[in-house]
């Protein structure tokens, strides 16, 4: 078999499968916004320098999806777009919601983000009323990846509400349902990347890395806002996030600062840890620049 030289992309890190490498991430790191566009339109993120860009599925965070030819105009400025949605919470506002509720999926309110609930993500109803969708969707605009937010559902769900699960048994439905997510829409297109947001342990999982093209990690750093990052937990994520980064998975890291003394601290780490970064603020409802 003849062996293929791995590539550094444009935002910085390797074709999935590669060896990590030890050049910096571009200069034009990754754009994060999903409220707030201006007219309802990606204007804003198509202007930027950045590589990347995640945005939400819909304009209006509701029925109101991007279509092909707006996303289009984003990737013709070069950059590559993900589409962001959850797979182990639903927001009120969701089209979905209401036959979520109806069909007994909800389960514990987040107490972090009051309008979301976590679901049983391993229910069938779940792929197929509203991952699948969601994702056939981002196909059919033209993202070239979704990016899959709450996978830390299995650490949050109250177990009294699902007897018979354990934590163990929650984390590999959570893996098996992101690899589902990757085969289904890598059918299509090859070349869609899959990329959860945050619990990076989940690689510990059967099939999670294999299925994963990289990975989002929020709040290495700075917590929400400009707070070092100094807990246990902190450390754990980026050991964590540091193997993915060597298995040769994209890491898109975010973290919430305004002090420019933090903004420079982040970008400083991302350049020493090889990762794609952006500095914003948590409402992400903004284009901030990339780090100089």
């Amino acid at each position: 078999m003849t062996t293929v030289c791995c590539v550094v992309l444009v935002v910085g890190s390797l074709l999935p499968g590669c060896p990590s490498s030890t050049e910096e991430p571009a200069r034009g790191g990754w754009v994060y916004q999903l409220q707030g566009y201006a007219d309802g339109r990606l204007d804003a993120v198509a202007a930027s320098p950045h590589d990347l860009a995640v945005v939400d599925l819909a304009r209006d965070s509701g029925s109101g999806y991007f279509t092909r030819d707006e996303i289009a105009a984003v990737r013709e400025s070069g950059k590559r777009v993900l589409a962001y949605f959850e797979i182990g919470a639903i927001e009120n506002y969701r089209p979905e919601a209401d036959r979520v509720r109806a069909d007994g999926l909800m389960l514990n309110r987040w107490e972090d983000w009051p309008e979301e609930h976590f679901v049983r993500y391993w229910d069938s109803r779940w792929w197929d009323g509203v991952v699948r969708p969601r994702l056939d969707q981002a196909l059919a605009a033209g993202f070239d990846g979704a990016y899959l937010d709450s996978p830390l559902a299995y650490e949050e769900i109250d177990l009294a509400l699902v007897p018979g699960e354990t934590r163990d048994s929650l984390a590999a439905s959570m893996a098996d349902l992101i690899a589902r997510a990757s085969q289904h829409a890598k059918r299509v297109r090859p070349d869609f990347w899959i990329v959860p947001q945050n619990a990076p342990e989940l690689q510990d999982q059967r099939g999670y890395t294999e299925a994963v093209d990289g990975i989002g990690m929020e709040e290495l750093f700075f917590l929400a806002t400009d707070e070092p990052c100094t807990a246990d937990f902190c450390a754990e994520n980026l050991a964590a996030t540091r193997r993915l980064r060597d298995a040769g998975k994209v890491v898109l890291a975010v973290d919430y600062a305004t002090s420019p003394s933090h903004v420079e601290g982040a970008c400083r780490r991302y350049r020493e840890e090889r990762f794609t970064g952006y500095v914003t603020t948590q409402p992400l409802d903004r284009v901030d620049p990339p780090c100089s």
